[in-house]
């Protein structure tokens, strides 16, 4: 943007430079000045700016026609199917959101966590794990908690909250596959709708014809095909934000085996 308003500045104060030196020279002879016209080098800029003019035209253009399908589509029920869109994307937003940051380097963590264990005891590991975000962290924390209570109540401890945290990752996605459904629902209503109002068109003038039912049928079409359009938007999101929630699982469940198997060497060691 800033190299087209620098083009659109030169070009301004070659033309207006042109002008001023055109109106400060003396009163020459017609065919001196024709040589003048002919010599300016300063048409050749005017196609550069032509190509801009005819996106920002292209651009206007592509906004009329999308906001005059809205209102052919029937602005009630365009408005409450993208009213879905936007509660359905805030959602898929805040879950994706909230997975990234749940991610943790579980390598990492159990190194540090079998460090501290070998060196300082169940304290520095239980604070190695509050000082670490993510529900890996969380679900470590629980199960070195109950150290003291044995391995087995461990291993429950660990699968019990493995199931908490599974329910904070699928938090809201029974919001958003409501969105999903609803929004072809606004469409296929809209439809219902446009096709009652073609009918009665034609039960009004008593004749079928293409004008009078065109109305209805593009009110049909338009409705259908926004709240189509948007249940594939959501639903890739929410195959997308199911993608990330199992590759979380997974990791839970392979590193709670090894967390396992960390606190047991450790528990043969304290016993010796």
């Amino acid at each position: 943007m800033k190299k087209l308003f620098a083009t659109f500045t030169v070009i301004a104060m070659l033309a207006f430079g042109g002008v001023a030196f055109a109106q400060e020279a003396p009163a020459a002879p017609e065919a001196a000045a024709e040589e003048q016209v002919v010599d300016q080098p300063e048409a050749a800029p005017v196609e550069e700016v032509a190509a801009p003019a005819e996106e920002a035209t292209g651009l206007v253009a592509l906004h009329k026609t999308l906001k005059t399908k809205f209102i052919e589509g029937g602005a009630g029920f365009m408005a409450l199917t993208l009213i879905t869109l936007v509660f359905g994307l805030a959602l898929c937003i805040e879950r994706i959101m909230y997975l990234s940051l749940s991610k943790t380097n579980t390598k990492v963590l159990l190194a540090k966590i079998e460090e501290a264990l070998n060196t300082k005891g169940i304290d520095a590991a239980l604070e190695v794990c509050r000082d670490t975000r993510g529900p890996v962290a969380s679900i470590f924390y629980q199960g070195l908690s109950r150290y003291g209570e044995g391995i087995d109540v461990v291993e429950k401890t660990v699968a019990s909250y493995g199931g908490v945290q599974l329910g904070l990752l699928e938090k809201n996605l029974s919001w958003i596959s409501l969105f999903i459904a609803i929004a072809p629902s606004l469409g296929f209503l809209g439809t219902i709708i446009g096709m009652i109002e073609a009918f009665d068109k034609i039960q009004q003038v008593g004749d079928i014809s293409a004008t009078v039912v065109a109305g209805g049928i593009k009110v049909a079409l338009l409705t259908t095909l926004l709240g189509l359009i948007i249940a594939v938007i959501l639903q890739l999101f929410y195959n997308y934000i199911l993608s990330l929630i199992e590759g979380l699982v997974n990791e839970m469940e392979d590193s709670s085996i090894s967390l396992l198997d960390i606190v047991v060497a450790y528990d043969k060691k304290q016993k010796k």
